[in-house]
């Protein structure tokens, strides 16, 4: 365990950046940034003193911080309007994030129940479908009437409050949703009743909810709820008091004790008989274990389908068989179907595993759906509850697809399909016939025809393949001339499938390009992907990123003046790399919601949850990896370092904005390359989804206007350094 073995308090009044002048790109003229009191603390961690010199911004509350923050973000504000591109770039947004966007439909009692946002509405609505599926206009005659529900602007005037769809009662009857302030991971859980056209007056009060659903027969609601001490299921009976809900699952089973990172999701099978219990060890898991209760037997307690293996599960449950897909000896999963009581190694295999990872997997209308990454592009199998193959699900090319999404007992699905050409399109599928139509196409002025989006394949400095992704318009010049855009994660186990982002269409249409590494630590090719990725082979994901850097500017499709590098939360880390282990190869880096203390990252808001994939500096291993790789301790002293804008918000209750506050005034006194080092601090904003429209086109207008304005106006001199070490 870390041990603080001294403080060493000298309070030195650091001039920022020597006072030296700072220039931006395109004539932007900056002073140096705000004076920064450097307070020196050390920590003594396995006989190495670490020293930090500015602990004291860690604390958000106290005025010496909020001073800061202030300062910070008039400064940044400064060099905002500055920049001569940035009302074209609002302008320009503002059509492609104002389109109508749905999301996928819940079917019940005939009807379809889905969230959607019409263009030029801040905020995405709870809207019902009565009857028809099909799309508008598609040889039905008039379109069908989507009937608004619940709306945003009648719970708050804040243009910054969202709420989400979580379920449906049996009889389509009652809604419940959940309401967000901004981007806190926090959120309210409320019901609306269709028949009484009003909210209840039940409200369950703000939390991080992992499952929220109705009682098969609509009495009850039932949700998982997540403190500092883990996750506990409860049902709430509606019309009643909160502090008679009763607890349905605890924090002790089976014989153990579950943690603080036991994090559970609950539901229940459609033909309502079982309650299922999914228990996620760590984000990512290490482990997961399913248990169930019948709910035909009042007072059964819960049996255990499967638990205490070091693997993966997911169950569904279809007319009396368990269906499991797990990576249990196959780390691109394979499909059983599961006895409980025995071990899976008796357990039927239904589809096997297989060179490409099974993503996902539901059942719908009777037919198991498989989803499946094929070298990072999405496909849909289809198979008999037997495994017998009976044939694909249409897709459009390279992009990804959500799996077709629906109940068992439903003869229609639902899924969509995207790209960063192509907004995303939800398609009906009969289970039946396998016909697909659309249910909901938006309408954007981007035109995906202009553009294309290819893959190529790159070695990594051990010589492994990376895959990666490059959009961009048709007939660009390769010359080392254009703007480049790379944003990248590697980690938990996510894989960077092409999805739709108006900011990024907005880089496009500009005529940059953008490209995406498939970096090892995510789930690409299976769980030993991840693996690569993980704890003390950290390094490896930002091998291949630095990898996938030249590769580019080798291949001439940028270069180092013109390349621009975007990364959020995990991918902020990747950022904090980059800033730190090569910021020769990048001109401009914008590093949002950033992990970057790796020594500290553990003590603050759901740090604890993720010591499964980073390790703890508190553990005298780990400290010695993290050590060497963790971007604020390694920030070089007067060092040339690219333009960056930090970008975080006091909301963000998932990684502490101090890593972001610290990193700010840390690099803005040690940089002596004279570009910009910005900290864009909201007071409202924070790390999940949920903002307004218009206030993400003013966050993205800033970033993409930082973005581009620090690529452009090479200097001539300029030249990329590598390492003999580092060449793949």
């Amino acid at each position: 365990m870390s041990r603080v073995v001294g403080l060493l308090v000298i309070v030195v009044l650091c001039t920022a950046s020597f006072a030296q002048t700072i220039r931006g790109r395109d004539g932007i003229t900056m002073p140096p940034p705000p004076v920064v009191e450097s307070q020196p603390v050390i920590d003594n961690y396995f006989g190495t003193n670490v020293t930090d010199n500015f602990r004291w911004l860690e604390y958000p509350k106290s005025p010496e911080t909020r001073a800061f923050i202030n300062e910070q973000n008039a400064y940044t504000t400064r060099y905002l309007k500055q920049a001569k591109i940035r009302n074209q770039v609002v302008d320009d947004l503002d059509p492609l994030e104002h389109s109508t966007r749905w999301s996928i439909p819940i079917q019940r009692a005939g009807n379809y129940y889905f969230m959607k946002r019409l263009a030029g509405e801040e905020q995405a609505s709870i809207y019902v479908r009565h009857g028809s599926a099909g799309a508008a206009g598609k040889g039905q005659g008039s379109a069908p009437k989507d009937e608004r529900v619940v709306d945003p602007p009648s719970l708050s005037r804040d243009s910054n409050t969202s709420i989400t769809l979580s379920d449906v009662s049996r009889d389509g009857l009652q809604v419940a949703y959940e309401v967000r302030q901004g981007g806190a991971d926090e959120a309210t859980v409320r019901i609306y009743n269709l028949t009484r056209k009003k909210v209840l007056e039940d409200e369950i009060p703000a939390g991080v909810y992992y499952s929220v659903f109705f009682s098969p027969d609509g009495k009850g609601l039932y949700y998982a709820r997540t403190d500092a001490k883990g996750t506990l299921l409860y049902l709430h009976t509606i019309g009643t008091r909160n502090s008679d809900d009763k607890l349905i699952f605890g924090r002790e089973f089976h014989g153990e004790l579950l943690g603080p990172i036991d994090l559970f999701n609950a539901e229940i099978t459609d033909d309502d008989r079982y309650l299922v219990i999914t228990i996620e060890r760590g984000v990512p898991p290490t482990r997961v274990d399913i248990c169930f209760r019948d709910l035909k037997k009042p007072g059964a307690p819960f049996d255990v389908l499967v638990w205490g293996l070091d693997s993966r599960f997911s169950a569904s449950y279809l007319r009396g068989a368990w269906y499991v897909r797990t990576d249990y000896s196959s780390p691109n999963y394979r499909i059983l179907r599961a006895d409980p009581g025995i071990m899976p190694e008796a357990w039927k295999t239904v589809i096997p595993e297989s060179k490409d990872v099974i993503e996902d997997f539901n059942i719908v209308g009777g037919k198991l759906y498989v989803k499946r990454l094929h070298d990072v592009k999405s496909e849909i199998s289809v198979y008999t509850p037997e495994g017998k193959p009976t044939g694909q699900v249409e897709l459009e090319g390279i992009g990804s697809s959500s799996n077709v999404e629906g109940r068992t007992t439903d003869r229609y699905g639902f899924f969509s399909f995207e790209s960063w050409i192509q907004p995303p399109t939800i398609y009906r599928i009969d289970t039946l016939t396998g016909k697909r139509e659309p249910f909901a196409e938006p309408k954007t002025a981007f035109k995906t025809a202009d553009y294309e989006l290819k893959q190529v394949f790159f070695k990594s400095a051990d010589g492994t393949q990376i895959p990666m992704f490059i959009a961009g318009k048709k007939g660009l010049k390769q010359d080392a001339t254009e703007r480049l855009l790379m944003t990248g994660y590697g980690g938990f186990n996510v894989s960077e499938t092409p999805t739709w982002n108006p900011a990024w269409a907005w880089w496009l249409e500009q005529g940059g390009r953008f490209a995406v590494p498939n970096l090892r630590g995510g789930g690409e090719y299976g769980e030993s992907w991840h693996e690569q990725g993980m704890f003390g082979k950290k390094q490896n994901v930002f091998d291949d990123w630095f990898a996938a850097a030249r590769y580019l500017i080798e291949q001439k499709y940028t270069s180092a003046d013109h390349f621009a590098i975007s990364g959020r939360s995990n991918g902020g880390l990747l950022m904090g790399a980059s800033i730190t282990q090569h910021p020769e190869l990048f001109s401009a880096v914008w590093c949002g919601y950033p992990l970057l203390d790796m020594l500290r990252y553990q003590k603050f808001e759901q740090g604890p949850h993720w010591t499964t994939e980073y390790g703890s500096a508190e553990k005298k291993k780990d400290f010695e990896y993290l050590y060497k790789y963790s971007p604020y301790q390694n920030v070089k002293p007067r060092a040339d370092y690219p333009a960056v804008m930090f970008f975080t918000g006091d909301s963000d209750t998932r990684v502490d904005p101090l890593h972001a506050r610290k990193m700010t005034a840390l690099l803005q006194f040690e940089s002596k390359s004279g570009r910009p080092v910005l900290l864009h601090y909201s007071t409202t904003g924070g790390h999940s989804a949920g903002v307004s429209v218009e206030q993400q086109i003013q966050d993205d207008a800033d970033q993409l206007t930082f973005l581009w304005t620090e690529t452009g106006a090479p200097s001539k001199t300029r030249q990329t350094q590598t390492h003999p070490a580092d060449q793949p």
